[in-house]
């Protein structure tokens, strides 16, 4: 197949490029770098099945050719990001993803829009299915991101009731492994950043709020199958057990051998206090579930910010 990947450079968009060419796929990854790096795709230079186009997908998405994918992964994805560029985040999930529709409607292609578990908002379901419609606040500074996911996910059913597109939704829970930028935001992130500097670590509020953490490559094993499947969704993909911040700072201090102390600093805003997916849907219909551990996971992560670091990248 030839897939377009939009927000290639990116984290997760980087590994999909990755895991598109390594099984004989041609990929063309279209990403504006502004929180994407070249960096990211460096395995792929020079390979004849890959394609980079500097391009921003809410102005215009230009590939020309043949087209049989559209993965929609462009978007600002940590809060401090997404909080400096509302305006960007909410056009890339509105005006972006139809960019993104009309090309693969315009080519029968199947388009996957990646959305977010953050679409739940608060829960008042636990775990979440993906029956369940969510609670967010569409006033708060964050809804920025999490009401464009929810727009992004009424845009795509909205091309397939209108227009037969082929269409899929991936309903994303915290994922973490290499190539996520250091101390970007995320959680995961931040706390090796801050153990393998000496740093002390940060929990927001009294760190008993939860989160499901998947590790990158059972991500890609999960969105590989929702692309090869003919399943709309939306389908959860996340790691089913969930974690207390407290439990993941013990955790990170345990792999880096770190001697830092923890940290409380007041709770973000409209910060969930609960998140953890029900995969029902996913092991049943794909066949899919995570096998990485958490603990294995952030050693595979310390391991990559430990090279980084080396080589200057910090």
């Amino acid at each position: 197949m030839r897939i377009v990947v939009t927000g290639g450079a990116g984290f997760l968009g980087s590994h999909l490029c990755d895991a598109f060419v390594e099984r004989g796929d041609e990929v063309v990854a279209v990403d504006n770098l502004s929180t994407g790096r070249l960096e990211n795709l460096s395995r792929l230079e020079g390979n004849d099945r890959f394609l980079f186009v500097h391009a921003d997908v809410t102005s215009e998405i230009p590939v020309e050719g043949r087209v049989d994918g559209v993965l929609h992964f462009a978007s600002a994805a940590s809060p401090p990001e997404y909080l400096q560029m509302p305006l960007e985040t909410l056009d890339v999930s509105s005006v972006g993803t139809r960019r993104a529709l009309d090309l693969a409607h315009a080519h029968d292609a199947r388009m996957l829009f990646a959305s977010t578990s953050e679409v739940y908002g608060e829960p008042e379901e636990h775990p979440q299915s993906e029956t369940y419609h969510g609670n967010v606040d569409p006033v708060a500074a964050r809804s920025v991101y999490d009401e464009a996911k929810r727009f992004g996910e009424t845009l795509t059913m909205t091309y397939q009731r209108v227009y037969g597109t082929r269409v899929a939704i991936v309903r994303i829970f915290n994922t973490y492994g290499p190539r996520l930028q250091p101390a970007d935001g995320r959680v995961v992130s931040n706390l090796l950043s801050q153990a393998i500097a000496g740093a002390p670590l940060t929990v927001y509020g009294d760190g008993l709020q939860t989160r499901s953490f998947c590790y990158v490559d059972d991500e890609i094993r999960g969105l590989l199958a929702l692309v090869d499947s003919e399943l709309s969704g939306p389908i959860n993909l996340g790691n089913p057990f969930e974690f207390t911040m407290l439990e993941l700072a013990e955790l990170v201090l345990e792999v880096t051998g770190s001697q830092s102390e923890v940290v409380f600093e007041p709770g973000r805003p409209n910060d969930p206090s609960r998140r953890c997916p029900d995969i029902s849907r996913a092991r049943e219909l794909l066949s899919w579930e995570p096998i990485v551990a958490l603990r294995d996971g952030l050693v595979y992560t310390r391991d990559w910010y430990l090279e980084e670091r080396a080589h200057g990248r910090t």
